[in-house]
């Protein structure tokens, strides 16, 4: 093919394996193409000890490289999908959604052989998540979450330090790293639902960029591809990010695609949750109506909720 592309990424270790990842994928599908990383600090790598909820959420993750792909320094950005707005700059569109990681989350434990239901009471998890603390509290009201920011490997030496009983992790990013071996137990569904696009990831290309997209094709996973979509159509009509505690699950099984929904408290006293069902076809849609649903299921009365607490 003889064309170099340049690929922008945060400099963390999972978000490089990443980047590397897509790197071996497309020099495998396209012989004599050559892709080179480029290494972009982004505002969320900058605020490491305070909430990202305070200084505008999930977007401090992707905005220097999608400011970087729209200048033209870069020809494609590959990001975790669960960093990625719900909106996209204008100029600036999805190009590929490879096969999903496994979504779940994991956690570790200080004491290897415990799980969830083992920790002692007032035990202290660190995660960086409102949705894993406020559904950690919900599932067990008498557990203690502080904020735990950081790369995984910061978060798991603030673990061996003393600082927390237990840290909850992305399981595909444990995977991606080769650390499966700490993880303590795999959280359920049921009882910790994943963040909207964990586990998959997302090549951000220029929206005019048809030779790139045509590039890109053979990385797509439709399977990941409808279940994202459905995911993102529910947090667009959530209107939520980092600083509300919302989730939402796809699964593909059958020809039918099931979504699971929620948003909490943030103290997790309170959790509506919902499902839904429908055709694959219908992604976005489905999201958009579970939404809807636990809106009126008393989801508002939270949103509102978190909305005055952030004005006081």
């Amino acid at each position: 093919m003889g064309k170099t592309l340049r690929i922008g990424t945060r400099r963390s270790p999972l978000a490089l394996w990443q980047a590397e990842h897509v790197k071996a994928l497309l020099e495998r599908h396209h012989p004599g193409l050559r892709c080179t990383l480029t290494r972009i600090v982004t505002e969320g790598d900058k605020i490491l000890e305070v909430s990202l909820a305070r200084f505008g959420g999930k977007g401090l993750f992707v905005k220097a490289i999608e400011d970087a792909l729209l200048r033209k320094e870069v020809d494609l950005a590959v990001h975790s999908m669960k960093d990625l707005p719900s909106d996209l700059p204008p100029g600036l569109a999805l190009g590929a959604i490879p096969h999903r990681e496994d979504p779940r989350d994991a956690l570790v434990c200080r004491e290897p052989d415990q799980g969830l239901d083992d920790l002692p009471a007032g035990a202290c998890v660190g995660t960086s998540s409102l949705r894993r603390a406020s559904q950690l509290r919900f599932y067990r009201s008498d557990l203690i979450t502080a904020q735990a920011r950081g790369n995984v490997e910061t978060r798991l030496r603030k673990l061996e330090e003393g600082r927390f009983h237990a840290i909850v992790l992305a399981l595909a990013g444990l995977n991606r790293l080769e650390l499966s071996d700490r993880v303590s137990q795999v959280l359920e569904p049921e009882v910790c639902l994943p963040a909207i696009g964990q586990g998959a990831l997302a090549i951000e290309i220029r929206e005019d960029d048809e030779a790139l997209s045509e590039i890109l094709r053979p990385l797509h996973d439709p399977a990941t591809a409808t279940t994202v979509t459905a995911e993102r159509a529910f947090l667009a009509t959530m209107e939520g990010g980092c600083h509300v505690p919302v989730a939402c699950h796809g699964v593909l099984s059958d020809g039918a695609l099931s979504l699971d929904g929620l948003v909490a408290g943030l103290d997790g006293s309170v959790c509506i949750r919902r499902r839904c069902q429908g055709a694959p076809e219908d992604a976005a849609s489905l999201g958009r109506n579970l939404a809807e649903e636990i809106r009126r299921a008393g989801g508002q009365e939270i949103l509102d909720e978190i909305a005055r607490t952030e004005l006081e």
